[in-house]
């Protein structure tokens, strides 16, 4: 039986009675995290048990919020564990290439099965790729099915590391009710105004915002209603903040003293806070130079909030986007100059993906996660 969600094919099996056989119990690294839980079929009947993230502090007891640094990865709790099929997702940028062949060669020699969810190629928190090279280098060879979320970045590892990547597109990010509150109250909602979002949150290495800035709040400031909304943490743009950017920091604060953006300057956002937010926008920027998929972009897609993505990596593909010339080689403003004139001609559509759609979607990246774990058992 095939399944089909925006634009990707995936599989599940044509037996369905496999999905009914005994359950699974996979450690899935992390299993908190908002992609992992969003894994989990919406109507709960899953045939697979996800364990809970060990508190880093005191590995004997589950976490409630902190997951990082992963204690699934440590090669002893591995050797300790019960489980069935090991699933890596994120965390691995807390270990060493030598300490992952170390966890490789005990899930070996406990004949564990190792899935890799390969979300990044290029790691949007390190200035160079090298280590996350050699981070992936051991992972792929050792993994027994590996997944990705887009057919480019399929093509990308069966290029680099001759592996054949199962593609399951990314699920909801919001939760369900709040994504069809949003929805509802953007529909009710005739705004005057065109709003402008770019986020700095802590300003990871793959941003370049003050390549972007310069272009884009002179755009904005030339279309009728326009208001460009910068948002940064405190640990960045405030005078004492531990990873201040003078530069930046002082760019915005001349250009919000001639009114000419709305800065918000803030600590890290609740979720609740963080979906008000981009719900109140009609278009969010998202200012990287390299990566290659995006949690942000799937955000602003439940909410109905317009993605203008650059070039670099594989946004585009994960859904309807306006997208701009911009790399680790370069920017072209002349781009990003048409995108947002073109954001603001289609700001009366409605660009949410519809609630029960992303409820399907969920449902079918269930049922082929499940099928690929009973698949390399």
């Amino acid at each position: 039986m095939a399944a089909v969600a925006r634009g990707y094919r995936f599989s599940v099996p044509t037996d369905l009675t496999a999905l009914h056989a005994a359950d699974l119990t996979i450690a899935s690294v992390p299993s908190g995290h908002v992609y992992v839980r969003h894994l989990e079929r919406p109507d709960g009947h899953g045939t697979s048990r996800r364990l809970p993230d060990p508190d880093p502090d005191d590995p004997g007891r589950a976490a409630q919020q902190r997951w990082w640094p992963p204690v699934m990865l440590r090669p002893q709790w591995a050797q300790d564990a019960e489980f069935d099929v090991f699933h890596v997702h994120f965390g691995f940028d807390a270990c060493s290439p030598a300490d992952l062949e170390r966890l490789t060669r005990v899930l070996a020699a406990r004949d564990k099965r190792l899935v890799l969810t390969a979300h990044d190629l290029r790691n949007p928190h390190h200035e160079d790729r090298l280590l996350h090279d050699a981070q992936l280098d051991v992972l792929m060879a050792a993994a027994d099915a590996v997944v990705t979320l887009t057919p480019g970045a399929a093509r990308e590892i069966a290029d680099r590391w001759g592996v054949a990547a199962t593609v399951l597109p990314h699920p909801h990010v919001v939760d369900f009710a709040t994504m069809r509150r949003l929805q509802q109250a953007r529909r009710s909602d005739p705004r005057d105004e065109f709003r402008v979002g770019l986020h700095l949150k802590s300003l990871r290495a793959s941003m370049a915002p003050l390549r972007l800035l310069p272009a884009l709040a002179e755009t904005v400031a030339t279309i009728p209603g326009g208001v460009l909304q910068v948002n940064g943490h405190r640990d960045v743009l405030e005078p004492t903040g531990a990873r201040r950017d003078p530069a930046l920091a002082r760019w915005l604060e001349r250009q919000a003293a001639r009114g000419r953006i709305d800065l918000r300057v803030h600590d890290f956002l609740p979720d609740d806070a963080l979906w008000e937010y981009l719900a109140g926008l009609d278009v969010s920027v998202l200012p990287y130079r390299f990566g290659t998929h995006s949690g942000w972009l799937e955000a602003c897609r439940d909410l109905g909030t317009q993605v203008i993505a650059p070039t670099c990596g594989y946004y585009a593909e994960q859904g309807p986007v306006l997208s701009y010339q911009h790399d680790e080689h370069g920017f072209d403003a002349d781009s990003l100059i048409a995108a947002v004139h073109r954001a603001h001609a289609l700001r009366r559509q409605d660009h949410a993906v519809p609630v029960e759609d992303r409820r399907r979607q969920r449902q079918q990246v269930a049922e082929a996660q499940d099928a690929l774990y009973r698949s390399v058992r």
